[in-house]
């Protein structure tokens, strides 16, 4: 018998690990999510699935149908291989990470809570879980045992948010990306902000800047949004068709949709920069895959910066934070030693069904055969006291074993009582809750967006 924690399993890749040109080739735009879970669930190594992409992260959560977990490692790995379309000879070493058991347990609440993102403590990443975790529901590739370690999870992430102070103040990669203009610039007041994009990254930027630009214009595919958008800060709005013009007016562009292509090329960018006459153009890209052309940065007077070159800026905000840091994983640690708990309880509860069902087959065997031969006299009420006898006599005869293994059955324990009542073996996953249909109330995901809306996380 094995720890049931030691079947889920993590492959991925992120910041970490890889260069956003590696990560924009693995990512997924949410149509192709369905797709991909299908993939991986007809894998036969793989018995549950969810996959996770995110503009720092690509990730397949997965509980394994082997005792070990190299053939959901490698049936994960060409999953992740075909999707971003890589030859055989391709090296991903170094680039992807692969976790087991309850280190994997212990990375998806580390996730979840955003102890793993580049910016620590942003908000984001528990929507983008709950995003992919109602994914996965609806494709129906999340079971009993890798559902319920999601959800708990969300509680992880929750209860870092409440009792820490790790998200305090405005913390994302949008914050981030305006606070790197404000270096360069010194001070936006007297300068004019693009945001090529109206989704939740957008937003995020518009916040972070308040009224410190001289103005904030949105540029998006569906002007409605972007009108929406520019209202909620006194912005202007404009179609994405007028994008060179917009680049003409503007000093700092925050750029954050979901297109899959370069939604600003070096031509566009030079064109724009003969009409400005020199004045210095900063980009900062925040979109995963990328959506300006590294190429630009090349344009005199034009810096473009992605969101790997938020770096260095976030690791002041990292510094001090590293107090609620220390708070945020001893949380985990606490919420792992939970789950290892619940685990076992998952191990040792067939144990006992199948114990105490051994020892009270065989003694209603031995009644039933004294109530044929010598006791066969007695009546009904007669019967049925000893039917209760019997179960009395089971119930203290095996509470000193139940509460043992109840309380700290290891697997070698589980083991021996097995093979001492020669029990069957038995490595369903007996009785485990049924993962939720919906994520918790709190913190739900917002209603789907368009892919001119939705900005790439």
């Amino acid at each position: 018998m094995r720890d049931r924690s030691s079947s889920i399993v993590v492959v991925g890749l992120s910041h970490r690990t890889a260069p956003v040109e590696v990560r924009e080739r693995f990512a997924a735009a949410s149509e192709a999510l369905p797709v991909l879970l299908a993939r991986l669930a007809a894998r036969s190594e793989i018995a549950e699935t969810l996959f996770l992409s995110t503009c720092n992260r690509v990730e397949v959560f997965a509980r394994a149908r082997e005792p070990m977990p190299e053939g959901a490692f490698h049936a994960v790995r060409e999953v992740l291989r075909d999707h971003a379309a890589l030859s055989s000879h391709e090296d991903l070493t170094g680039y992807l990470y692969e976790r087991d058991g309850e280190e994997a347990v212990r990375h998806i609440f580390r996730v979840t809570a955003s102890l793993e993102s580049m910016v620590l403590g942003e908000p984001q990443i528990l929507g983008q879980v709950k995003e992919a975790y109602d994914l996965a529901v609806e494709a129906g590739t999340l079971g009993n045992l890798l559902g319920r370690c999601v959800t708990r999870a969300f509680s992880v992430a929750k209860r870092v948010r409440t009792e820490t102070a790790l998200g305090a103040g405005t913390v994302s990669i949008s914050s981030v990306a305006v606070d790197l203009a404000r270096r360069i610039f010194g001070d936006l007041t007297g300068h004019s902000v693009l945001l090529v994009g109206a989704g939740e990254m957008a937003e995020a930027a518009a916040k972070s800047l308040g009224k410190g630009a001289r103005s904030v214009r949105v540029c998006n595919r569906n002007f409605e949004r972007a009108a929406q958008l520019a209202q909620t800060f006194g912005g202007t709005a404009a179609p994405l068709a007028n994008l060179e013009e917009e680049l003409v007016l503007s000093d700092v562009v925050v750029v954050s949709t979901s297109s899959r292509d370069f939604v600003i090329t070096k031509d566009l960018v030079k064109r724009a920069m003969k009409r400005r006459r020199g004045r210095t153009l900063f980009i900062v890209d925040i979109s995963v895959p990328r959506n300006v052309d590294p190429g630009a940065h090349d344009v005199d007077n034009v810096f473009v910066y992605n969101v790997d070159d938020l770096e260095s800026q976030v690791a002041e905000g990292l510094r001090a934070r590293q107090g609620e840091a220390a708070a945020a994983e001893a949380i985990v640690a606490a919420e792992l030693d939970d789950w290892r708990a619940w685990t076992r309880g998952l191990d040792v509860q067939p144990t006992i069904v199948g114990l105490r069902a051994k020892a009270r087959a065989a003694m209603l065997g031995e009644l039933d055969r004294s109530l044929a031969g010598k006791l066969r006299h007695l009546g009904e009420p007669e019967r049925a006291a000893l039917a209760q006898m019997v179960d009395s006599a089971v119930n203290k005869l095996l509470h000193g074993p139940t509460a043992r293994l109840k309380s700290g059955g290891s697997p070698e324990l589980v083991a021996a009582t097995r093979a001492l009542f020669d029990l069957p073996d038995d490595d369903a996953p007996a009785d485990v809750p049924k993962a939720p249909a919906e994520a918790p109330a709190t913190e739900r995901p917002p209603a789907p967006r368009t892919d001119e809306e939705q900005a790439v996380h």
